[in-house]
């Protein structure tokens, strides 16, 4: 299923894209960060694992991974690889048992979980595969909780940038309707206009297109690619084959380990 991915030789504990080529997005800095971390995510040597009635089940195993701003990656892997255990831990809603977890300028698993929800909250934009809106909400007033919840902008500016929000995922006129009258892709784009609600420079999607039709799930992608145009870093969990093979990078997770990657943007030169 993916054999599109190149192997390649990988350093245990170099990042994953430390041999990569020097991209124009990446810092020139080697401490562009306040925790030494040169590029805007970084996992170092994450060990996650999950104690059960059969012993410990090791989920990530050792993983190192960088990012750079402004990269679009997919995350790619068969059910069980550990790829959403992964993500988990960039967005902090899982931490790991050992390792680093550093998203700019935050040590993500050094935080109590008040300061975590509150980070995530200013600096991350997450999508689901099932959308998660609030089913008693309005698709505005959903768009509109993660700034209430973060205490960001007044009352009317709230309005007025989930209203912008909504027209630039092209759902401006749906914005008074309740989640059960959208169809899934119209439910999927009030979620993402949600992820960016506080304007976060991170979004990170776990199969975002996995519920919809192919049409609908190309119409989703080709948002993401614009909003990475317009400055975001965009992480993408997904099974499908030919998405990965369209972003900036694909990395691909088995058994808890990161065994293959492939840079497109190399490859499209050649």
């Amino acid at each position: 299923m993916f054999g599109f991915l190149q192997r390649r030789d990988r350093a245990k504990a170099a990042p994953a894209s430390a041999s990569a080529p020097a991209s124009a997005s990446a810092p020139a800095s080697a401490s562009a960060f306040a925790h030494g971390n040169e590029n805007l995510i970084e996992l170092r040597d994450v060990v996650k694992e999950y104690r059960t009635g059969a012993g410990v089940f090791r989920a990530l195993k050792g993983v190192s991974l960088s990012v750079h701003t402004h990269e679009f990656v997919a995350i790619i892997g068969k059910s069980g690889s550990g790829k959403s255990t992964l993500i988990n831990m960039i967005t902090g809603i899982d931490r790991p048992t050992s390792g680093q977890v550093l998203v700019g300028d935050t040590a993500v698993h050094t935080l109590s979980e008040n300061r975590m929800a509150m980070w995530r909250g200013r600096h991350l934009g997450v999508i689901f595969q099932f959308f998660q809106l609030l089913p008693t909400l309005t698709l505005l007033e959903n768009v509109m909780l993660p700034m209430d919840f973060c205490n960001m902008y007044s009352s009317r500016e709230r309005v007025e940038r989930g209203m912008h929000l909504l027209k630039q995922v092209g759902m401006e006129s749906d914005a008074h309707k309740m989640p059960a009258a959208c169809s899934g892709g119209q439910q999927q784009r009030a979620a993402i206009a949600r992820a960016l609600a506080n304007d976060p420079p991170i979004l990170v999607a776990d199969e975002p297109t996995g519920n919809l039709d192919s049409r609908t799930a190309t119409d989703v992608f080709e948002l993401f690619h614009r909003l990475v145009a317009g400055g975001k870093t965009i992480l993408m969990v997904t099974h499908d084959n030919d998405f990965a093979q369209r972003v900036t990078r694909a990395v691909l997770v088995a058994d808890g380990e990161i065994v293959d990657e492939i840079d497109n943007r190399v490859t499209s030169d050649e």
